[in-house]
């Protein structure tokens, strides 16, 4: 008898098939749930600064607007713990060491004097600048190439800023010998920009008066020196002292009738007469890509600390007119800014 040859049944491997692609696809579905509820990392984004969150509240914006553009929402998978010390320099160690402890991922500060305090407390967190007129000097990197440590961001090196203030107040003043400075010693960077603002003096020919504002009683007593010295005109340069009392400064400086140069647009904004100087806004705004390249992974040691690339002339022609000075039309003409 022949045997025939055995076959298989062809309706169970097609019912096995279709069990395995269906078990297959069941069980695929079920992952990707799982999937979508990983928790999406959320960095921790410390801000330092000496003012208070009116000191420069636009800045600040252009800052979270930059992050924004970069993918990051905060909320989401950023939090930014602003910190301010109110005008209080003598409080930026105890907020600098809390934000050690609640273990930021990086640490933004909004001026040299933050950034001694954040350098003080950490030696491990990223910190970026926002603005640091002399960061090599001040110890906080160990060139602008190659930071070296744990500090990286924005500069406003710029030595020519003194020689063009200068310029400028020559143009608006008929007589121009005697020019008061005010500043604040304590200040990182003012013994470089005090430096600059000589040797621009010399150029000129120009005496200066360096008055020291270390707190803001020396404010009202810098103008009255000022005056009593017969000072043609101000120079301002950069401290937390007089940005957190701006109003202050503007007000006194038309109550003595004294033309005055600043270094932030918000002076000229508050009443001011006029500034040049480095575009702070600009230099806010790249920080936050010092930010994002540091949590994508990048070492501040290896991130080039950049120097200024804008510079803004701003005029007030009703702080002008307040203090009987008339601005030449080849002046205003070069202004990026005129406020009437």
């Amino acid at each position: 008898m022949k045997t025939g040859r055995r076959h298989k049944p062809q309706g169970n491997r097609k019912g096995t098939n279709i069990f395995a692609f269906a078990l297959t696809a069941m069980l695929f579905a079920l992952c990707l749930p799982a999937e979508a509820q990983q928790p999406t990392k959320v960095f921790r984004i410390g801000f330092l600064n000496v003012g208070s969150p009116t000191t420069s509240p636009a800045r600040q914006e252009i800052f979270r607007q930059g992050l924004r553009d970069l993918g990051y929402v905060e909320g989401k998978n950023i939090v930014i713990d602003w910190r301010y010390a109110e005008g209080k320099p003598d409080r930026l160690p105890a907020i600098a060491a809390d934000l050690v402890r609640l273990k930021m991922d990086i640490i933004v500060t909004g001026g040299g004097i933050s950034t001694r305090s954040a350098k003080d407390a950490t030696a491990t967190i990223p910190i970026v600048m926002t603005q640091d007129i002399d960061p090599v000097g001040n110890g906080f990197v160990a060139s602008l190439a190659r930071p070296g440590g744990n500090i990286t961001g924005l500069s406003t090196l710029a030595p020519e800023i003194s020689g063009k203030q200068m310029e400028l107040l020559k143009e608006i003043v008929p007589k121009f010998a005697r020019v008061a400075v005010l500043g604040t010693t304590t200040n990182p960077g003012t013994a470089q920009a005090l430096k600059e603002t000589e040797l621009a003096a010399g150029a000129f020919k120009v005496q200066l008066q360096y008055l020291d504002v270390l707190d803001s009683k020396d404010i009202d007593n810098g103008f009255r020196t000022a005056s009593k010295a017969r000072a043609d005109a101000v120079l301002v340069l950069i401290s937390s002292v007089l940005n957190t009392h701006r109003t202050r400064v503007v007000n006194l400086a038309v109550k003595s009738r004294l033309p005055v140069i600043y270094p932030f647009p918000e002076f000229v904004e508050a009443g001011g007469l006029m500034s040049y100087g480095v575009n702070f806004a600009d230099l806010w705004g790249r920080a936050a890509t010092y930010v994002d390249k540091i949590l994508k992974g990048a070492k501040p040691a290896n991130l080039p600390v950049e120097q200024p690339k804008k510079f803004e002339f701003i005029i007030n022609l009703k702080a002008a007119k307040q203090i009987g000075l008339t601005i030449p039309q080849r002046v205003l003409g070069r202004a990026d800014k005129v406020i009437r």
